[in-house]
């Protein structure tokens, strides 16, 4: 059935007291979920329950397939109750859902297992009163963690500050608090979600369910510091990371997303290089947002991008913005794009990059070395520079690399400021202390298929 994502934050006994009254009230197996579509508490089942309610409550975590399907309905923008679309192929029956909402923020979502998509009256009514309860209770526990992850981000954002006192100081803080320990080895992770039809906070909440669970793995103790559009991951680990380990991580990040958000969210993920105790943590964020800069403009990464895989890339996604344009690349470079045509740059791209041997770019283009030697020699009398001097040579290669950056362009929202700044994740609370808003459908907002009782907003 697919991936399965991090579980949601379980709910409190006050909530599951709710969830169990109105079960056996109206004989119905009854859920409150996330914004995010996970389980926060769920009744017992009353003999209607499904295969994804059943493999939900045996794993504790739905798929993301089922996810997916609920969100493309456009529930978390629906501002009154209505009855979401059930799918045989998923093993989904249709479900009774109340947005769970206290002054236009989404809290949770009301879920009543309905397989004939209808209620009685006296159902409708149970569930209205049951829902306004249970937004009560969550928009009371919202608080009471709301301050801790503001004061935990704030710590952290200090902690990779510019500042060396501010550094030391917020290391010390943290180091004290008990929240992660002076581990040999750290590593910064930072996501970045471009600018996209969503509704406020919606990105935010979809970042923190991508993230989350990598706060504490097998290998690792981390910290999170998540805003509007950004997420930053510190990790600490005792043994360095696995050959691979944070490219999966990196990539279970971006399928996450691809499950919470609209697939023009445009995700990206930058990792800093593994540096040494927290002291060093800063440095590793510092990379990570210059690969972060890489993964947004060289589509060829896939979303991801290792400082420590960036090799001269790293060099130039550090120049300004304003200067990293067309105007960058060197001169001979672009009389061989306006005079010799794909095939002598494809040649003079694979020359460069099996540095300098005949026999292995002959090999590699397919062609004799006859054909090869012809092509150089076009290449030199085009470009007026010696293929034999490194200096030469380094001009031109250091040219195609600037020629990638500067076709891809951003894919996503820039994550410099316009004089070539990185922009760090803001300080200001998000909003008015108001709990984040729900993770956005996966697809348009679509309208409740029922009695016309729902209201999309």
């Amino acid at each position: 059935m697919g991936e399965r994502l991090q579980r949601a934050r379980p709910g409190s006994a006050a909530l599951q007291t709710l969830v169990d009254q109105l079960a056996e009230d109206i004989g119905r197996s009854v859920v409150v979920d996330d914004p995010l579509v996970r389980m926060v508490c769920s009744s017992r089942h009353y003999g209607d329950e499904d295969p994804v309610r059943v493999r939900s409550l045996l794993q504790g975590v739905a798929d993301n397939e089922p996810i997916r399907f609920v969100l493309a309905q456009g529930v978390t923008r629906w501002s009154r109750p209505g009855f979401l679309d059930g799918s045989e192929e998923l093993g989904l029956l249709p479900r009774y859902c109340v947005p769970l909402r206290e002054r236009g923020h989404l809290l949770g979502l009301l879920m009543v297992i309905a397989p004939q998509s209808e209620l009685t009256a006296r159902e409708t009514e149970s569930v209205g009163r049951a829902a306004g309860a249970m937004t009560a209770q969550l928009w009371t526990e919202h608080f009471a963690g709301s301050a801790e992850e503001t004061g935990t981000r704030d710590l952290l954002l200090d902690l990779l500050g510019t500042g060396p006192a501010g550094r030391a100081a917020a290391r010390q803080r943290v180091l004290n608090s008990g929240l992660l320990r002076d581990a040999p080895h750290s590593v910064v992770t930072v996501v970045q979600v471009a600018r996209c039809h969503e509704p406020p906070g919606q990105v935010e909440l979809a970042l923190r369910g991508a993230v989350d669970v990598f706060r504490r793995t097998r290998s690792a103790h981390g910290l999170t510091a998540v805003d509007q559009d950004r997420a930053v991951l510190l990790q600490v680990r005792d043994r360095p990371p696995a050959p691979g380990e944070l490219a999966e991580q990196s990539r279970r990040i971006l399928d996450a997303l691809g499950t919470f958000l609209h697939p023009d969210a445009g995700p990206v993920v930058g990792v800093g290089g593994r540096q040494a105790h927290l002291a060093d943590a800063w440095t590793s964020y510092e990379q990570a947002l210059v690969a972060l800069s890489g993964a947004a403009r060289l589509p060829s990464l896939g979303g991801v991008a290792d400082w420590e895989e960036l090799g001269e890339f790293a060099v130039l996604l550090q120049l300004p913005e304003h200067a990293l344009t067309e105007a960058l690349v060197p001169k001979p470079l672009r009389a061989l794009a306006e005079n010799g045509g794909a095939r002598l740059r494809q040649t003079l791209r694979s020359y460069l990059e099996h540095a300098g041997s005949v026999p292995r770019t002959a090999a590699a283009l397919g062609i004799h070395r006859t054909s090869l030697y012809h092509r150089l020699r076009r290449i030199q009398e085009i470009t007026g520079l010696d293929l034999d001097n490194g200096s030469h040579r380094l001009v031109l290669h250091l040219g195609l690399r600037i020629e990638e950056l500067t076709a891809a362009g951003e894919r996503g929202r820039g994550t410099r400021d316009g004089h070539g700044t990185y922009v760090a994740v803001s300080r200001a609370p998000s909003g008015t202390g108001a709990p984040a808003a729900s993770a956005a459908p996966a697809g348009s907002a679509g309208t409740p298929g029922a009695t016309g009782t729902a209201d999309p907003v």
